[in-house]
């Protein structure tokens, strides 16, 4: 699965971690995360993440 990061303050979603904190299991792909999600650092929405190339 493909790791996403965020374009505003580069933190990266890595599926195999999730994200805790949201209640995001590991093993959550990036494109199965709710419409909801934001950055757990900035609070931008999905939109503004780009995958890691």
């Amino acid at each position: 699965m493909d790791k996403y990061i965020c374009t505003v303050c580069d933190w990266i979603y890595d599926p195999a971690v999730g994200d805790p904190d949201q209640g995001i299991a590991p093993g959550t792909a990036f494109e199965d995360l709710p419409d909801d999600f934001v950055c757990p650092v900035c609070g931008v929405g999905k939109s503004e993440f780009e995958k890691v190339k």
